[in-house]
């Protein structure tokens, strides 16, 4: 089965569509975090942090998650430092509701990242959605999307105590490549590193 025959089967199972982020479907996503959903998954105040950002200027947070000149200014990362952004594309999970969200990250030119960034791909979809394949499918979705953008491969990391998240990185393909401890910056604690080749 090729990669256009995966994504159609997994699109068909969950009537799954990836949308650029939009003023039309904001409120669904503001719904999404005050039901107490975080977009970051090593942040929980990012929701709150983000609803504010959404009422002070809709217009200028919707533009600033599809990023890929990185002009939207500096990342914070959990331990409250701030580091410089990369280009970057985030897009919203859908399947009739908003359903969360998956974002793809690189330096141009190469495929390495810094070591404060967990991989190039993240993806946090909401409690009530899950168990559903939804971020399998959206995992596939978006590979395009990096290889596009240049990528001959994507690096996407998880928790060893996130064995759903690692069956969802196997299904797209991810082959764990080593196991490490993350960056103080990060949280410090142990990471599994998996790879997923965009050249097959």
């Amino acid at each position: 089965m090729n990669e256009c025959q995966v994504i159609q089967r997994l699109s068909e199972a969950n009537k799954m569509r990836l949308l650029r982020p939009s003023i039309e479907h904001i409120p669904a996503y503001v719904s999404a975090l005050r039901k107490g959903w975080s977009p970051d998954n090593l942040r929980s105040e990012a929701a709150q942090e983000q609803i504010e950002s959404i009422e002070s200027d809709a217009a200028s947070f919707v533009s600033n998650l599809d990023d890929p000149s990185a002009k939207a200014g500096p990342v914070t990362l959990p331990d409250g430092s701030k580091v410089p952004r990369l280009p970057s594309i985030r897009r919203w999970i859908w399947d009739g509701e908003f359903c969360g969200h998956i974002g793809l990250r690189w330096k141009p030119g190469t495929e390495e990242l810094p070591p404060t960034c967990s991989g190039h791909i993240g993806y946090a979809v909401v409690p009530w959605r899950r168990g559903e394949g939804l971020a399998s499918a959206a995992l596939v979705a978006i590979l395009p999307e990096a290889k596009a953008v240049g990528l001959k491969y994507v690096e996407i990391t998880t928790s060893p105590d996130n064995p759903a998240s690692v069956r969802v990185i196997e299904k797209a393909g991810g082959a764990l490549i080593r196991t490490y401890v993350a960056e103080m910056a990060l949280g410090g604690h142990e990471t599994l590193e998996f790879k997923i080749s965009l050249t097959a």
